[in-house]
């Protein structure tokens, strides 16, 4: 999995002190799906996202959203040509590799809800037609939690089509000094390491790793923890089960095994798990949010033994 180190070693040279957070969204890259980055402005979301496009060559779109930002701006339309009478279709800003969705409860939900297709079939369907989307695909969409005037809360439909979840934070005083220093003249620009298509062979190689039937179980328990828990209103479903799996061989194919371990799963589930859960009154007494939730359960669901 040398590949995998050459995209994170490529990626570090322009987002300092964030290994955490680089893996995380590597690990999405690589099960097919897509991220949520909730964080506070200017800890650098856009650079992240375009820093993965580069990597892999792939093409990147960034599209700010606003109440105003319509439907077809993301998946295109369809427009008569004047000269020849043919409908021609016209792509829109999810013709890429990878969308950057910027500040995505800031659309209006009509306009959410034109990503669900795309992020889960990967195409477009307008006017009867389907357009392929290319491939490899990711949408990464970013939020603040601070703001809340002026946006529209993303429905748990739409969550659950996100892979992870994750923050970027602050960084160190190192790191901040290392950023003054790289972009104090001309930001540090990266080249791409791997082609699209050698990164679409890698994240079917990522299928293949293995995972033992008592794992598959451990992942089932934690689901059924989630459901059976007075504390979540909404727990785990089949779809975030199998999200769980496929992050977790994503952080196996990062550490270089060929096999899932209990410590895959677990870290796998941090990011993938709270964002899927909605706590009850009593769990809104029990825990501080849903990511502690998820550490109790974790905590309580007995590890198997390998």
């Amino acid at each position: 999995m040398s590949l995998i180190k050459k995209i994170t070693d490529n990626i570090e040279r322009v987002i300092f002190g964030k290994r955490k957070a680089v893996e995380e969204l590597i690990a999405a890259f690589l099960a097919g799906g897509h991220v949520l980055i909730e964080d506070v402005p200017g800890v650098g979301k856009t650079k992240l996202a375009d820093a993965l496009a580069r990597s892999v060559d792939g093409r990147f779109n960034r599209l700010q959203l606003t109440p105003d930002i319509m439907p077809s701006d993301i998946i295109g339309f369809s427009i008569i040509e004047k000269d020849t009478g043919i409908m021609t279709f016209k792509p829109g800003a999810a013709d890429c590799n990878i969308l950057l969705a910027d500040e995505i409860n800031r659309a209006s939900p009509k306009t959410q809800s034109a990503l669900l297709e795309i992020m889960e079939e990967h195409q477009i369907s307008l006017d009867g037609h389907t357009h392929p989307l290319p491939d490899p695909y990711m949408v990464i969409a970013t939020e603040n939690p601070v703001e809340t005037y002026g946006t529209f809360h993303l429905p748990e439909a739409q969550m659950d089509r996100f892979a992870v979840k994750m923050s970027i934070g602050y960084p160190d005083t190192a790191a901040e000094l290392e950023i003054l220093s790289q972009n104090e003249f001309k930001p540090l620009e990266i080249s791409p390491v791997i082609t699209t298509s050698e990164a679409a062979k890698l994240i079917e190689s990522v299928k293949l790793i293995k995972v033992s039937d008592s794992l598959r179980m451990y992942i089932t328990a934690i689901a059924a923890a989630s459901r059976n828990n007075p504390s979540i209103r909404l727990g785990i479903s089949p779809r975030g089960s199998l999200t769980l799996l496929k992050v977790s061989k994503s952080f196996a194919a990062i550490r270089d095994r060929e096999y899932v371990t209990p410590d895959d799963i677990k870290r796998a589930a941090g990011v993938t798990l709270p964002h899927r859960l909605t706590l009850s009154q009593k769990g809104k007494t029990a825990y501080k949010n849903t990511s502690e939730a998820v550490e109790n359960i974790l905590e309580n669901v007995p590890v198997p033994k390998e």
